[in-house]
């Protein structure tokens, strides 16, 4: 695209405050596609250090917890009926 004319970031904000609703989500559609890539690739990120701060031993111990406490209401539940 050749523009000749520019707008800086505060005259953008100020048009689309002037824009209807219905384009304001066309707009924000727009730039989730855009800049979709961009996000999923910091959230891997933030994903990948997340888990790497996890040990096998803090994995283990959530899931007999979690386990657990199934178990605990299933057992819960059969005893009320």
């Amino acid at each position: 695209m050749n523009n000749n004319s520019s707008i800086d970031f505060e005259q953008l904000k100020a048009l689309v405050k002037q824009c209807g609703i219905e384009e304001k989500i066309v707009l924000v559609r727009m730039l989730e596609e855009e800049t979709l890539p961009l996000r999923f690739g910091r959230l891997l990120d933030e994903l990948k250090d997340a888990a790497s701060d996890l040990t096998f031993e803090e994995i283990t111990a959530e899931v007999e917890a979690v386990r657990q406490e199934r178990y605990d209401a299933e057992k819960q539940h059969q005893s009320c009926n």
